[in-house]
């Protein structure tokens, strides 16, 4: 479980949920992914930032490759089909 240790400060929150949501808080707590309904929407929440956070990124580098020049394009495509041979080599699953 990854999630909030004891001297974390927290913020009180009262909120209703659907019986859903719930389930899915309280199944996430059964299952031994969160210590508690707290830790899992804990989860939940950094796990949507995450997502959002990879939205916003995916729009800022679809924004730069339009906006390049030609010039600067053929070399981040040079770049990119040099790394991508150089990671063909690696097996990620490996290296952890």
């Amino acid at each position: 479980m990854s999630g909030a240790s004891p001297k974390t400060v927290r913020t009180k929150l009262s909120t209703t949920v659907s019986p859903k949501t719930m389930r899915f808080l309280e199944e996430k707590v059964a299952s031994g992914q969160a210590g508690s309904i707290a830790e899992a929407v804990d989860m939940a929440i950094r796990k949507v930032r995450r997502l959002e956070n990879r939205q916003k990124l995916a729009v800022a580098t679809a924004r730069y490759f339009e906006q390049m020049d030609t010039h600067a394009a053929a070399e981040e495509s040079d770049i990119a089909r040099d790394l991508a041979s150089a990671a063909s080599a690696i097996d990620f699953d490996n290296e952890l």
